[in-house]
């Protein structure tokens, strides 16, 4: 059998590799079968495929990316590779071009890409500074119900801590369209402010009040004085804020002293707070020098993924920015965000259990069914021929098999040339 075609009736790949922790077992990779009837994971069936050694994972699920702001580095490429580059790139190109049809047609096309690479499941931030809170959700709402049964989706608002407001002001406005949104999070990016503290108090109350859950974009910056993660992991365990909370970033862990680091993983573990890290968008932007400096950095910005997972912090990692000032690459594929976390993270020659990061871990900070192998799950599966991890990440696994309710889907992705007309400024 050509290994790029799967027949559509009920079948049990034979010799299949799986890491053991989804299937509930300890160690690393094992060899099972897996079969397949109905669109669902099912008991063993008549047919059977040597599938000789690929490895099978269930779709997966990218918990943080920006589709509003995906692929419009060729109108507006960020000037100098700096955060400030991209903040105030993003922002003029937002208040010049970010029109319904400009957003909804990148953000399609960027779910396009990422069906085809095999993720059922995004969860979006918005930039949501009015006006353009007003135009985004609604097409976001949109997509959401046309992308049904094929990428769940959930949006985030995103603002500056400076932009918040309590009801009586235009925050009041953003949070009640999140709230008027299926799956809706309430999101903000957190930096030092004299009244921080009150800014995330009151989040947290607005978002209570709504039955919202809360995400943030935290230290994404290599000072470390910078400890916002520390107020809203004391502020979430003062109000009691029932709510899930995640915190994107968290940059400045990484070059802080050892013993205020840990004492501050140890409130995050305490409050309960989820951790997302987007290694390939921080690696883009941190300890970058000015333009004609020729130094190399040194500080690359992932957070302190290890000592997370040894305190039972949930942490995932994500895809972050495409194509846009912020990260001037990706392409919503989380097979690429898993070969680049492993080789950013040490996560090799660690623990077994990794691959959650990018299954069961996101899914359950979402609120999401957990992506399974397990008789009666969807069979939304992801099939490469790599047999073991070397094999999986030496290669952009270009030739492997998505599957949707058991059945194999058309992994063409799309021509970048079909957003050209959009890029003519």
């Amino acid at each position: 059998m050509d290994f790029l075609s799967l027949p559509k009736d009920a079948v049990t790949l034979t010799n299949v590799t799986v890491p053991a922790c989804l299937l509930g077992q300890d160690g690393d990779l094992v060899t099972t079968e897996i079969s397949i009837a109905d669109g669902k994971i099912a008991d063993p069936q008549a047919m059977a495929i040597d599938m000789k050694g690929a490895m099978v994972l269930p779709a997966f699920v990218d918990m943080h990316t920006h589709l509003d702001k995906g692929h419009i580095w060729a109108r507006s490429p960020n000037p100098d590779g700096s955060f400030m580059g991209a903040l105030t790139t993003v922002g003029d190109d937002r208040v010049a071009n970010w029109s319904a049809d400009d957003v909804r047609r990148r953000m399609e096309f960027s779910l396009r890409a990422a069906f085809a690479h095999g993720t059922r499941a995004i969860r979006t931030h918005l930039d949501s500074i009015p006006p353009q809170d007003g135009i985004s959700f609604p097409v976001f709402r949109d997509l959401q119900a046309e992308w049904a049964g094929r990428i769940d989706l959930q949006a985030v608002c995103l603002i500056g801590c400076n932009y918040w407001t309590d009801d009586s002001g235009p925050f009041g406005q953003t949070a009640d369209l999140v709230a008027a949104t299926p799956g809706g999070v309430l999101g903000m990016v957190t930096y030092p402010m004299d009244d921080l503290r009150a800014r995330i108090r009151g989040f947290l109350e607005q978002a209570a009040a709504r039955g919202l859950d809360a995400d943030f974009h935290v230290d994404e910056t290599m000072d470390a004085s910078v400890e916002t993660l520390r107020d809203i992991a004391e502020i979430k365990m003062e109000t009691g804020f029932g709510g899930r909370v995640v915190v994107g970033h968290c940059c400045s862990l990484s070059v802080q002293d050892e013993t205020r680091a840990m004492d501050t993983l140890d409130l995050v573990a305490r409050a309960e707070i989820d951790v997302v890290s987007l290694p390939m968008c921080n690696l883009y932007l941190q300890d970058r020098s000015p333009q004609g400096t020729a130094r190399t950095p040194r500080q690359r910005g992932i957070t302190l993924v290890h000592e997370m997972r040894a305190r039972d912090i949930r942490v995932s990692f994500a895809s972050d920015n495409t194509r846009d000032p912020f990260y001037a690459y990706g392409d919503m594929d989380m097979i690429e965000v898993m070969r680049e976390a492993t080789r950013i993270g040490h996560l090799d020659h660690s623990r077994d259990d990794w691959v959650t990061s990018f299954l069961t871990d996101p899914a359950a900070t979402c609120g999401l069914d957990a992506p399974s192998l397990s008789i009666g799950a969807e069979a939304d599966l992801v099939i490469c021929k790599a047999r073991n991890w070397t094999e999986l990440f030496a290669r952009p696994q270009s030739d492997r098999i998505v599957l949707r309710a058991g059945q194999q889907i058309d992994r063409t992705l799309p021509d970048y040339a079909e957003l050209d007309d959009l890029m003519r400024t």
